[in-house]
């Protein structure tokens, strides 16, 4: 047994030790990308409604999530063997979890009856970007807005599913987007670009990264390369390349971490391809969004069934414009005019908020006082 699995194995038998009571809600997430969704539901649980959680993380890195104080245990298990007993043999009430696939791959329901609970990670549609049936083996859904509720019931429909528990929740990471905006300064200066695209063979990065970051490094606008986690992790040598081309000049600057905020604030425009970070950046932040005409990344070649156009595809149309890919030596033309058009357009995000998310400003009370809900419910009924 090497040491990893040992130090899995005590963790998981460290939580096996708990009282039953203690274990009644369980958050797992997969990496520190996850806690920033997770970590509001968790203190508000803990705080404002004085219950008992459990969070579970596979992050290896970095330090655990808060968990030395009371009502609160932070466990780390691996994702090897030890964790793949540990959701097959999990007995708690509700386990709230943002990992996509539930059932779909080595990680399945428990033999036990335990109620599953997804939280958003990404204001996208549940049907281009994700598999066909990434969403069909949870109990309950935290959905960001109308969209999601019309997809999954769309898609129960056609294929016989059983409902699901849709719950209208929102989005905490876009309420958190507007609050930091509100209080930060504008930015200076001259224009930076965040070049934040999302991850596989078809994104920005692999298909014309080093043209679109030289045409705009020229053109003396600032770059702010943040790519996806999936991207650092899988393709490593793309990010190498180009900080090993732009590292030198002052005006490029490379960030590691998703779920850091000042990359977002101090940018003018967002460079992106098919990412649904699109939608929290102009909902959140009031910026416009330049899309490179890349070719989607679909994991559902099947989307078209529902009958419902994705949000993807939709965000391109009315959250910035689209810069076709002979057209990448263009890009700081297209960038001066979004500029130019940034008080009208901040405007109108503001109303598109209401509209496309759930209980705007009070996700976090909601959430968790519906996953309260659920667990005492289970509780009743056991």
């Amino acid at each position: 047994m090497t040491l990893g699995i040992w130090q899995d194995w005590r963790s998981y038998r460290r939580l096996l030790k708990l009282p039953p009571a203690d274990r009644r809600i369980i958050f797992y997430s997969e990496s520190h990308q996850d806690w920033h969704h997770l970590q509001p539901l968790i203190d508000f649980l803990v705080g404002r409604l004085s219950r008992t959680v459990c969070h579970v993380t596979s992050e290896k890195t970095a330090a655990l999530p808060p968990g030395s104080r009371p009502g609160l245990h932070a466990f780390r298990i691996g994702s090897g063997a030890v964790l793949t007993w540990f959701f097959q043999m999990l007995e708690t009430d509700v386990l709230v979890l943002t990992m996509l696939d539930l059932q779909n791959f080595h990680l399945k329901r428990s033999r036990h009856p335990v109620h599953y609970l997804y939280v958003f990670h990404s204001m996208g549609s549940t049907h281009l970007v994700d598999h066909e049936n990434s969403y069909d083996h949870y109990d309950s859904l935290f959905c960001v807005g109308p969209h999601h509720v019309a997809e999954i019931r769309r898609r129960e429909e056609l294929k016989g599913l059983p409902p699901k528990h849709l719950f209208p929740h929102g989005y905490t990471r876009l309420e958190r987007l507007v609050e930091a905006a509100a209080a930060a300064h504008p930015p200076s200066p001259p224009t930076t670009v965040l070049l934040a695209p999302t991850w596989g063979e078809h994104s920005i990065l692999h298909v014309c990264g080093e043209p679109l970051i030289d045409a705009l490094l020229s053109a003396g606008l600032r770059v702010i390369l943040r790519p996806h986690y999936q991207t650092a992790r899988l393709a490593p040598r793309v990010i190498q390349r180009l900080t090993a081309r732009f590292g030198g000049d002052a005006g490029f600057r490379h960030v590691d971490r998703m779920g850091e905020m000042d990359s977002l604030l101090e940018s003018d425009v967002l460079i992106c391809d098919w990412s649904a970070m699109a939608i929290e950046y102009a909902l959140g932040l009031g910026k416009p969004v330049l899309f490179v005409d890349v070719p989607p990344r679909v994991r559902n070649p099947n989307y078209a069934e529902l009958g419902l156009e994705p949000m993807e595809m939709r965000i391109r149309r009315e959250l910035g414009t689209v810069l076709p890919l002979n057209r990448l030596a263009e890009a700081p033309a297209y960038v001066a005019n979004l500029v130019r058009g940034a008080r009208e357009f901040r405007d109108r995000m503001a109303g598109l908020r209401a509209t496309w998310v759930f209980n705007f400003g009070r996700s976090v009370e909601v959430g968790a006082r519906e996953i309260a809900r659920i667990a005492d419910e289970r509780a009743a009924a056991r």
